[in-house]
This record gives C-alpha cells, sequence and structure tokens, in this order.
C-alpha cells in the first residue's frame, strides 16, 4: 500500500527519437519522474499497443520491441530491461473481467511505454505492465477503462498513457513553427475541458472543431480517454509541455491527482 494515492499520467510522447534527444520536452518527463512519489509498478496504455479485446502483457521480462522504422541505428540500440509484472497483469484483467482482458505474452514494451519511461525512470528498476487499446470500444467505454482500473492507484501503481492529444502524421511540416488552426483548435478544446476538470466531457470529443484531422486514427487519443477515467473530482489537473510540434502535432502532457 502506498503512502498515498498516487496520480495518473498522460505524457504525448512525439517521436521515439525523444528517448534519446534533451529538449525541453525531455526534461518536463525527467522532472516529472523526479517530483513524484515513487510507484511500486507502472501499467502503460501506450497508442502502439492495439488489439481486438483488451490484452494484458503478463511476462516476468517483457522485451523492448523498435514498433518504427527510419531512425537512426542509435534508437534500434536502446534497450529497457524493466521486469514485468505477471501478478499485476492478472489483477488488471481480473478488473476488466467484465471487457473481457487477458492476459497475454505476445507484446513486450514498445515504444510508446519505453521511450518515455526511460527519461522518467532512466534505472528500469521499476516492474512494468503494458494494457493495449481496443479501438471498437467507444469513448464512453474507453473512459470506463480508466475507471475501473482506478483502484490500482490505492495500491502503489502508477497509471500511465502514452499517446497525443492531436496525431496527424501526414499532416506533419518539419519547418511549420505554429500549429494548423484546426490542431490549434481541438488541441485548445481538449486542454480546456481537462484543466477545468470536465473529464467525462471528452465523451464527446467527435464532435469539437478540429476532431477529424487531429484524431485521424484514434490510437493516439484513446489512452488519454482511459487515464481521465481513472481521474477522481478531487485530482487536481496539472499541465506540462502544453505546446504543438511541426504543425500537426500536440505534445501536451498532463498530471491528475499530483
Amino acid at each position: 500500500m502506498s503512502d498515498r494515492r498516487l496520480p495518473v499520467v498522460f505524457i504525448g510522447h512525439g517521436s521515439p527519437m525523444n528517448a534519446l534527444e534533451d529538449n525541453a520536452w525531455t526534461r518536463a518527463w525527467a522532472q516529472l519522474g523526479r517530483e513524484l512519489q515513487r510507484p511500486r509498478a507502472i501499467l502503460c496504455l501506450s497508442a502502439h499497443y492495439v488489439t481486438h479485446g483488451l490484452k494484458v502483457v503478463g511476462q516476468e521480462q517483457p522485451e523492448t520491441i523498435h514498433d518504427f522504422y527510419g531512425f537512426p541505428q542509435s534508437l534500434y540500440e536502446v534497450s529497457y530491461p524493466a521486469p514485468g509484472s505477471p501478478r499485476l497483469a492478472g489483477q488488471v484483467a481480473a478488473l476488466l473481467a467484465d471487457q473481457g482482458a487477458q492476459v497475454s505474452a505476445d507484446w513486450g514494451l514498445d515504444h510508446g511505454a519505453w521511450s518515455l519511461l526511460k527519461v522518467m525512470y532512466p534505472a528500469a528498476d521499476i516492474p512494468v505492465v503494458q494494457l493495449s487499446l481496443d479501438l471498437t470500444l467507444d469513448a464512453r467505454a474507453q473512459i470506463t477503462i480508466g475507471q475501473a482500473l482506478r483502484p490500482l492507484r490505492d495500491e502503489g501503481i502508477m497509471l500511465v498513457g502514452s499517446g497525443n492529444v492531436v496525431h496527424n502524421l501526414r499532416e506533419i511540416r518539419p519547418d511549420q513553427q505554429q500549429p494548423f488552426p484546426w490542431a490549434l483548435a481541438f488541441g485548445e478544446a481538449v486542454h480546456e475541458r481537462v484543466m477545468s476538470g470536465h473529464y467525462e466531457a471528452l465523451a464527446g470529443y467527435t464532435a469539437l472543431e478540429g476532431c477529424m484531422p487531429s484524431v485521424n486514427s484514434g490510437e493516439h487519443f484513446v489512452p488519454l480517454l482511459n487515464i481521465l477515467g481513472a481521474a477522481t473530482r478531487e485530482d487536481r489537473p496539472r499541465a506540462i509541455n502544453h505546446d504543438y510540434a511541426w504543425g500537426s502535432l500536440s505534445m501536451s502532457s498532463y498530471v491528475l491527482g499530483a
């Protein structure tokens, strides 16, 4: 049992190169790892682990998965040898029994998990379990998943969602200094609802201006819904990295409850 309820965290992870780079985003992640109460284990919901039906990684030693291409060799050499936790995986599956969650050994830690955890907890000595995303579920069901996982916070487990509020790789422009108008409209509408504590209002996120190009595939937005579901009305929201990159990517990250 932890001294107090652990916060929930959503990180806008951006490029996997952030695992190696020193920038404003990674400095904020590192500071967050130093500030927060050390978790007994981490449950990560990454945009890069999508399955039909919910799966929980139950390996004793999950492998570091390099699920990308076209990057420098140094990135493919990164290893994040954090242990897994079959016990936690079983507990997560039990909490999500109504959603049919099952423990699986078919995955490890993808870059949505290790690229940010390597910065937050570089010693890789905290057990990490990944829970997949099922994109066939609607927004309300995604929030319900987070609600079911909420008891873990009182047991020293940190829930970390990894994605991006705005994520449209087709529209990325490396020389674009400001977000595109649609990205700004959607990103700021989401930001206002998170910071005002109106988490459940985001069950209707598809009606927000700019949603279609900003969430052109749902896997990067869904982890935010899961994390917001695990929050309570008492959790004070705090934003880190509330900015945009390359016109069509939001790097906004949020901590709720710390």
